[in-house]
């Protein structure tokens, strides 16, 4: 069994594609990263960037294995299953140069563009018009490498799994598609997968959009290494009382 610690976002839905892709057992624990469960010492022992996803597999080669980081995940369930990532260095690289490139550019492209789009109070249209250039930059990288075959790496791969949560949300991040053919075709295909699917919807009741109150932008946004280290401080307080 998988313990995957998780919220519903863009990164976690990554996980969630990969283990229904896969046909894993796992299980969600959820890490509601509004209330700072992500501060908590027990999680930040497997996560120590206090995000996430992290997973635990009990059943690893060697005894139990914790990983945190996406990309990491994604290329450790590929290299356990078999799947979804060839093991000849040249396919295997292939998937690997566009994982990074998601991990690397699309993924915080997209996210600060949503940020502030969806969270920033107050104007801010030099960073919405940056990101939404870079956006849109990064989805005619994508456009110009799907012109000539199907998925990222040729073959479906954790590369796409990666790749299309940060682009399903297109609309909500006020950017058009339209001029990118290659890139909507690759969208209907992704959508048509069943485990792709059960993968964005895992985990759906934890789901619910609220523009952020005072309290849950201070543990969501303009953290510190003092104020992290004094929400851990805090959880771990708290974990002891309720012992």
């Amino acid at each position: 069994m998988i313990d995957l610690y998780y919220w519903p976002t863009p990164n976690g839905w990554k996980i969630t594609i990969m283990l229904e892709e896969c046909g894993l057992d796992y299980r969600i624990v959820p890490v509601d990263i509004r209330s700072g469960d992500q501060f908590a010492p027990d999680f930040m022992a497997i996560s120590p960037n206090n995000r996430m996803p992290a997973i635990i597999d009990d059943e690893a080669p060697g005894g139990p294995i914790s990983i945190f980081e996406s990309g990491a995940i994604l290329t450790y369930l590929a290299e356990k299953t078999g799947q979804f990532m060839p093991s000849d260095p040249h396919g295997k690289y292939e998937v690997q140069q566009w994982l990074f490139w998601q991990v690397g550019g699309l993924g915080p492209g997209a996210g600060q563009l949503n940020h502030f789009q969806a969270y920033a109070e107050d104007e801010h249209a030099y960073a919405i018009e940056r990101f939404s250039n870079e956006y849109d930059r990064l989805l005619g990288v994508m456009n110009r490498r799907l012109a000539d075959r199907e998925f990222l790496a040729g073959d479906y791969s954790i590369a796409d799994m990666a790749s299309w949560p940060w682009m399903i949300s297109y609309k909500h991040f006020k950017q058009p598609i339209d001029h990118l053919p290659n890139v909507r075709r690759w969208h209907e295909a992704m959508k048509a997968r069943p485990g792709a699917s059960r993968g964005i919807d895992a985990g759906k009741k934890l789901r619910e959009f609220k523009k952020p109150d005072a309290d849950v932008r201070a543990v969501m946004f303009g953290q510190t290494a003092a104020s992290v280290a004094a929400a851990a401080e805090v959880a771990a307080q708290k974990a002891a009382d309720e012992d």
